[in-house]
């Protein structure tokens, strides 16, 4: 009993199933009692009614589950977080259970790293086990009846935790320096600042060597190039020249111009220059007769008969 660290005054929770003999509890708990003397305290508490029972945080120095010699227990993540909130803060847990030596899939008993890892996840630090060992043919047995559980790779294996020293959701205040923080700037070395300063006399130095733009140019770069050499291999190809779709060249340009010139040469021309004025001021032979007067410049359309009349 003294590998669990029970001593005089100290609170001590055990933890027991349906598998437990009830003798090997009742001798269990007396030994812890005459440990833990008139001052100290042993509860007793099934495992399936360890949630309802509602014991106050911290409530324990120790607990102990699945101890008693015998019992077959298994420990849900349930049952470990709830014995981590009911330890004091130092407090320890000293659990046995039973283990696979393999990994089995959908199996109801975790190996003894994924019972370390449970333990850990529960709020526990300084996890390790204590001690391996194969069971007996009557705790072989024993799990058949109670978990209904039959494996020939089954081990028992006892692990210790500890609660860390502070509760959960506890806080501290941080102590914050209040000093006030110099707001000037550093000091700058005034050599360095020399150093790294380019002031207009430095550009008349004589061992500066400035190169002049211009005579990176050669005589064929200054030379105007021809637009036709600019104009792309397929515009304006073919017997009718047209130009490219998006033509960048100037061809579509060129080729509006000529238009206009088309356009403006086929129109009819005044020989005296006063058509526009009406049939009061046209001549015999004028193309406009009765047409109504127009602006000067204004675009005028002639029907086929007036032009075959003329």
């Amino acid at each position: 009993m003294a590998d669990f660290g029970v001593s005089a005054g100290q609170i001590v929770a055990v933890i027991w199933d349906k598998s437990s003999p009830a003798e090997a509890l009742k001798d269990l708990v007396d030994k812890l009692q005459a440990l833990t003397g008139d001052e100290g305290r042993v509860s007793v508490e099934n495992i399936n009614q360890l949630l309802q029972s509602a014991h106050k945080e911290s409530s324990f120095d120790i607990v102990l589950s699945g101890i008693i010699p015998g019992s077959i227990t298994l420990h849900s993540a349930e049952i470990l977080a709830e014995m981590a909130r009911i330890l004091r803060p130092g407090g320890c847990l000293f659990l046995k259970e039973l283990v696979e030596t393999a990994v089995v899939n959908n199996s109801k008993v975790k190996t003894a790293s994924k019972l370390c890892s449970a333990l850990t996840l529960s709020g526990l630090v300084e996890v390790k086990e204590l001690q391996r060992k194969p069971l007996s043919p009557e705790e072989i047995q024993s799990v058949r009846e109670h978990l209904g559980y039959h494996s020939d790779s089954l081990l028992s294996v006892q692990i210790t935790g500890k609660k860390p020293n502070f509760e959960v959701g506890s806080s501290s205040q941080l102590k914050l320096s209040t000093a006030k923080k110099s707001s000037g700037k550093p000091a700058v070395d005034p050599a360095a600042a020399k150093l790294w300063t380019l002031s207009a006399n430095d550009m008349e130095d004589e061992s500066v060597d400035l190169i002049d733009s211009d005579e990176l140019l050669d005589a064929e770069d200054l030379k105007k190039p021809d637009p036709a050499s600019l104009r792309a291999p397929s515009c304006g190809e073919g017997k009718k020249r047209k130009a490219c779709k998006n033509c960048t060249c100037g061809l579509a340009e060129e080729l509006e111009k000529e238009k206009s010139r088309d356009q403006t040469s086929s129109q009819p021309k005044s020989a005296c220059g006063n058509c526009y004025l009406g049939d009061a001021f046209r001549c015999a032979s004028c193309p406009y007769l009765g047409m109504p007067a127009f602006k000067p410049g204004e675009k005028v359309l002639l029907s086929d008969s007036n032009l075959h009349d003329a």
